[in-house]
């Protein structure tokens, strides 16, 4: 065989086959059949991914959880939006509302704090068809990742787990890569600030307990015994409790108020900052959590608009999720090519600029179509009707017809005729011709333009003639109205 025809097969082969592959990669990897969860915070504790439940016990924590979730639990949602509904969309419609949608929604989105989120589906045959009767989110640490990046259940009788049958499990990743399918996790990134927050709160617990309260100092005699040294303590104990305390005559207590506020105000800075950083590794920026004593109304749009970058990033995330159950349905059930497909958005008001604009078109003829209508202002088909709009000429009134014979029209055009046959011809001569004459001596523009000023033009008398031609005119429309 020709050389060149065995190069050219090996070529086309090499160019279809995958090279790069961690069973042919010089790693351990291949000594077992799981991939070993790169996480670099359970590597070090040695634990799983449970310690990051504890982190949910945080007020703060949750509080950010819980917002970034409501940005896309507060969406609308609809199947093929904008289109003609058939009656296979409107079972898929009725299907998610009997599965609990917004369950199923804020579990897609833990996906977001562990990495991924496996979700079990309980088919079931219902008439003719098989569809989903429950979707059951299951603990991620159950499962795990192989060497081909397929899903794997860790049983008590296969430790490396085993593999999954198809169209079973949903399992949403977040920011999952070939290198990482476990996804990265948003609570990995603020685990050693909820830590040190711990810490310092428990710090300044005890350092508000030592410090709170004013110190008891009691004075006994130099002569006094051991004995009555440690009854005088007791004493004072029991009086920090019940501000009571009975002593001899002989001795005394003291009152010191403590001043450290100062010091205090490390602690505070500590968790403040720690809360911050928590703010931003789960939605992106603070001011929506913690306004604090700075800040401006941009700078808050300008988080604000960060959160929503995010929220949009999740709802694709829960978008695809879905997408994918929708077409599992389809394969198991219809032979269309078209799957129509899940979207979440948010209701917003009519642009009325754009109402204004359909409207001034309609009037001048322009005829919009269905589809555009459902397109723009999110109506559904069968909600409305576009009916032709007649074009009727406008009615005459009697009170408004145009009357010919107009006394005060009359006189105004005579008045007019008058004006422009005589004076202002005269006045505009008087005007334009001094006006020529300084532009044709003029040597400059500068010098034409210094000499065209109100004070160099007698504009008074052409004035006068207009004035008095408005006020003929006024006062014969005012006449004309009373008749």
């Amino acid at each position: 065989m020709d050389e060149s025809i065995i190069k050219r097969a090996n070529t086309k082969k090499s160019l279809s086959e995958e090279i790069a592959t961690r069973q042919r990669s010089l790693n351990f990897y291949s000594l077992c059949n799981i991939l070993p969860d790169p996480d670099i915070v359970l590597r070090k504790q040695g634990k799983d991914i449970k310690i990051y439940r504890e982190l949910l016990c945080d007020p703060h924590v949750i509080a950010c959880v819980q917002s970034r979730k409501a940005g896309v639990l507060s969406l609308e949602w609809e199947i093929a939006r904008g289109l003609n509904k058939d009656k296979n969309i409107e079972l898929l419609s009725n299907l998610l509302k009997k599965l609990d949608l917004y369950k199923l929604i804020n579990d897609i989105l833990d996906s977001v704090l562990w990495g991924f989120q496996p979700i079990e589906i309980i088919w079931k045959k219902e008439g003719s068809l098989i569809l989903p009767s429950e979707l059951k989110a299951k603990p991620p640490e159950w499962f795990c990742y192989d060497a081909d990046n397929n899903l794997r259940f860790k049983t008590k009788q296969n430790y490396f787990g085993e593999l999954l049958p198809p169209k079973k499990f949903l399992c949403p990743q977040y920011n999952a890569s070939y290198d990482n399918p476990y996804g990265d996790r948003i609570l990995s990134k603020v685990f050693w600030q909820v830590v040190f927050k711990k810490g310092g709160l428990k710090f300044w617990t005890i350092f508000t307990e030592k410090y709170g309260m004013p110190h008891i100092i009691g004075k006994h005699p130099r002569g006094a015994s051991q004995e009555e040294t440690n009854n005088l303590a007791d004493m004072l104990e029991r009086m920090v409790q019940d501000a009571i305390a009975v002593i001899p005559d002989d001795s005394s207590v003291e009152l010191q108020e403590a001043n450290k506020s100062s010091s205090a105000e490390i602690y505070e800075k500590l968790i403040n900052k720690m809360n911050a950083e928590i703010s931003k590794a789960i939605i992106g920026q603070t001011l929506t959590t913690e306004i604090g004593s700075t800040g401006s109304y941009a700078a808050s749009n300008t988080h604000f608009q960060v959160r929503q970058d995010i929220v949009n990033s999740d709802k694709k995330l829960v978008e695809k999720t879905i997408n994918q159950l929708l077409r599992w349905i389809y394969e198991l059930n219809f032979s269309t090519e078209i799957i129509p497909e899940f979207e979440l958005y948010e209701e917003e008001d009519i642009d009325l600029n754009l109402a204004q604009r359909d409207k001034t078109l309609s009037e001048s003829g322009v005829k919009f179509t269905k589809k555009y209508f459902i397109k723009n202002y999110g109506l559904d088909e069968e909600d409305f009707d576009i009916a032709e709009i007649q074009q009727t000429a406008q009615p005459v009134f009697s009170q408004f017809k145009e009357q010919e014979n107009f006394q005060g029209q009359r006189q105004v055009d005579e008045l007019f005729d008058l004006i422009s046959n005589q004076e202002l011809q005269n006045q505009s001569e008087k005007i334009l011709s001094p006006l020529i004459e300084m532009i044709m001596n003029g040597n400059s523009y500068s010098e034409i333009k210094e000499a065209l000023k109100d004070e160099n033009l007698n504009t008074k008398d052409f004035e006068k003639v207009l004035q008095k031609a408005l006020f003929l005119c006024e006062v014969e429309g005012r006449i004309d109205g009373l008749e």
